[in-house]
């Protein structure tokens, strides 16, 4: 039997860092697979992640839990059946819903011998208050349906901030178990024991991402027949005059409430309501919200402008509204420079040379040429 582990995060919990960890400490003399949903065109994670030595098998061009859902499918099939692994993992995009990463891997339990055993979501201490109003259902669906809860920059967050923090997420999920001691002092070992200690819990959560999956597709239809029906009545209506200023009213609420929904994810202390638990619209597709931005290059870099492009996203909304970039390209001087940004935090380092530059970008009402002019391509 294979086991499946999925590790959710929002985009730059620290997923990846997750990940390698558990590679060197929990998962040894293991086939590890890692499948990998990057959000965007250009996948980054799998350069970061080659030197555990592990198979990546990236899946690029959109959200996990939308238009890959198919190739997802079909992805997995493959992986058991070319390595036959202990374990398989599933990184989903940032952005990417839990419960319908869930529902995939519960299909697939019907037709191979799998078992999804660990449902964990990497939570950034410092940020998850912000990013739980600002993101919403993104946010806290990865919470919602997790069975451990793992908490990443615990060691620089105060006692009072880190209570806070595990209240938030106990008010989401009370059941998730919460892991709130710095990952440097805690062993791969007693992480993997306690996402699998959590079984019980795994057999509820599955039961409810099946629930709430066909909720939503009794909404879609739902929402399809409507649409329909109010067409087929607009085309036999012969009260025209006050119909149609009728209608025209109904349009522009519409047309106001689409735009309100897709820019909720500008201000942290939104109030529209999408983080509500109990907000009706729970089923937007990550597609409709974020816009990504990723290119390969052979281009060579100066360090002082991959700098002054990451304080640009950090200090200003000139590009869009920026909450997370990455990559690794060549340095003019030698080397290579690897760079990741998070939610007007980044880092700058030197990695080990990959087979071409890549670098992604990923937020809000981005300006691709604008972003294009600040590196320099």
């Amino acid at each position: 039997m294979t086991k499946i582990d999925i590790i959710s995060g929002f985009l730059g919990a620290g997923k990846t860092t997750y990940i390698k960890k558990m590679l060197e400490e929990a998962y040894k003399g293991e086939k590890v697979v890692l499948i990998e949903n990057e959000f965007g065109e250009v996948g980054i994670d799998g350069g970061f992640l080659k030197d555990a030595g592990i198979t990546i098998s990236e899946m690029n061009s959109g959200c996990i839990c939308c238009s890959l859902v198919g190739d997802f499918d079909k992805n997995l099939h493959e992986v058991l059946e070319k390595f036959s692994p202990d374990r398989i993992l599933i990184e989903p995009s940032g952005v990417g819903k839990l419960s319908d990463v869930m529902t995939s891997v519960i299909k697939l339990e019907e037709s191979a011998d799998v078992k999804l055993t660990g449902l964990v979501t990497v939570v950034n201490a410092l940020k998850a208050s912000k990013q739980m109003k600002a993101f919403g259902e993104f946010f806290n669906n990865q919470i919602e349906f997790a069975t451990t809860v793992v908490l990443s920059r615990s060691q620089t967050a105060t006692e009072d901030q880190l209570e806070f923090c595990v209240k938030q997420i106990q008010k989401l999920n009370p059941k998730a178990a919460i892991i709130t001691t710095p990952w440097d002092e805690i062993s791969g070992e007693k992480l993997l024991s306690v996402m699998e200690g959590q079984d019980n819990l795994a057999s509820e959560m599955k039961h409810l991402a099946e629930e709430a999956h066909e909720h939503d597709e009794e909404e879609h239809e739902h929402e399809h027949h409507h649409h329909d029906h109010d067409h087929e009545e607009h085309e036999h209506e012969h009260h025209h005059d006050h119909d149609h200023e009728e209608h025209e009213h109904h349009h522009d609420h519409d047309h106001e409430e689409h735009d309100h929904e897709h820019h909720h994810e500008h201000g942290e202390d939104c109030t529209c309501g999408c983080h509500d638990h109990d907000h009706e619209h729970h089923h937007h597709h990550a597609d409709d919200v974020f816009t990504t931005w990723g290119k390969e290059t052979p281009h060579k870099f100066e360090k002082s402008t991959i700098e002054k492009a990451m304080k640009a996203f950090a200090n200003t909304n000139d590009y869009g509204t920026i909450i997370r970039s990455k990559g690794m390209v060549e340095d003019v001087n030698g080397g290579w420079i690897y760079f990741d940004f998070v939610d007007g935090e980044y880092e700058l380092r030197t990695g080990e040379p990959d087979y071409t530059g890549r670098l992604v970008v990923i937020g809000a009402d981005i300006d691709e040429h604008k972003i294009e002019e600040i590196f320099g391509m």
